[in-house]
């Protein structure tokens, strides 16, 4: 697949999914589990391409596990759709009836003394569930047992997540075409939601739009605010095109910048090149946060560095890696993550510049590549 927005991505195939699973399978031995147990949400998706209608009460949940065909335990008036998933044909399907137990079901499928991770979207009840009836059992966290599941991404989901970088990098160029003075944050916050779509997103997770002082707000959502002339603007904004995910942010200033505003946001442009710089094989996630806040701390706002440098990006927007202090894992080709330093005083503006970025062999390649300059808004 090229990385063109307007390319048509090559589907996942049920080899494709079998291959995840049997990576999957090897991995959880390594880490001492006797299994996987995946309930609805991303892992789920990116496993199996099954994307439950409705989340609901009822249990569903795919086991993988050594020496055994993975099964995707499923209420059976959902059957069919599962049976209509892209990887279907890569696992066994099993069903269970309302007014069944189906906890009595799923145990069937355990080893009733292992040691098995599960995925963090399950529901409380569903895990107190598997625990009464496998008390022998023991689960583990899967960001814990197996952060790195879904952390390298092969050809194919590179390029829907170039696509999708070259689309939110489209809308950000259009956006500055808009005016901002005197309209309210929700009305740009439409229009990048409007672009998003345009250029290709089937799914719009979030439009940040923090003017003025709502800017030193990292995760403000757009509000009645009416944006003023001299405001500087944070847009964050991304969401799923193809499946996978976008995420970028640029500072923009209505009308001419204050000396001030100048000055913070080429320090974060700084801090944001030094980090993405420094990614390249062998080198640790904390090492990006730290070269990243060492040029904030140097140039006096450390204390204004108030979140993590990044994190990690596919079938959706947040995922291991997280580029944060005290995760000594190493970076790997094929990793893809956020890198997005950002200084915010309290009451008055905030400033934040970001890019997804992947590891090369080498080095590291952006999936946003519009320019980090201050651009002026009318």
């Amino acid at each position: 697949m090229t990385a063109g927005m307007n390319a048509v991505p090559i589907p996942f195939t049920s080899g494709d999914y079998a291959a995840r699973m049997a990576r999957l399978v090897d991995d959880a031995l390594e880490a001492g589990l006797d299994g996987v147990i995946v309930t609805p949400g991303p892992d789920l998706v990116w496993l199996t391409g099954y994307r439950p209608t409705a989340m609901t009460e009822r249990l569903t949940m795919l086991l993988v596990a050594p020496h055994t065909h993975p099964t995707l335990l499923v209420p059976i008036l959902e059957r069919p759709d599962a049976e209509a998933a892209d990887g279907a044909t890569a696992v066994g399907i099993a069903d269970w009836t309302d007014g069944t137990d189906p906890y009595e079901a799923a145990s069937r499928l355990l080893r009733p003394d292992g040691r098995f991770g599960i995925s963090d979207s399950a529901w409380a009840m569903h895990l107190l569930g598997l625990q009464a009836a496998l008390p022998d059992t023991r689960f583990a966290s899967l960001s814990h047992s197996l952060p790195m599941m879904r952390a390298l991404k092969d050809d194919n989901e590179l390029g829907r997540l170039a696509a999708a970088g070259a689309a939110a990098d489209a809308t950000y160029a259009e956006i500055l075409k808009v005016r901002f003075a005197g309209r309210r944050e929700t009305d740009v916050a439409a229009d990048l939601a409007r672009l998003l779509r345009e250029f290709g997103h089937e799914q719009v997770d979030f439009t940040v739009v923090g003017s003025g002082p709502n800017g030193a707000n990292p995760h403000h959502e757009a509000g009645d605010r009416v944006i003023e002339h001299g405001d500087a603007v944070v847009l964050d904004f991304g969401g799923l095109m193809h499946g996978y995910g976008s995420d970028t942010t640029r500072t923009v200033c209505v009308g001419e910048p204050s000396a001030e505003v100048l000055e913070v946001h080429e320090i974060v442009r700084q801090a944001q090149q030094a980090a993405f710089e420094a990614v390249r094989p062998g080198v640790t996630c904390q090492e990006i946060d730290r070269v990243a806040r060492a040029v904030i701390t140097e140039a006096g706002y450390g204390e204004q560095f108030i979140h993590r440098t990044g994190h990690g990006i596919g079938v959706t927007t947040h995922e291991p890696p997280y580029m944060v202090e005290g995760e000594e894992r190493l970076l790997q080709p094929r990793m893809c993550f956020s890198i997005e330093p950002g200084i915010y005083l309290k009451g008055r503006f905030g400033v934040r510049i970001e890019d997804i970025v992947t590891v090369t062999d080498d080095g590291g390649a952006r999936f946003n590549n519009t320019d980090h300059a201050l651009q002026i808004v009318e």
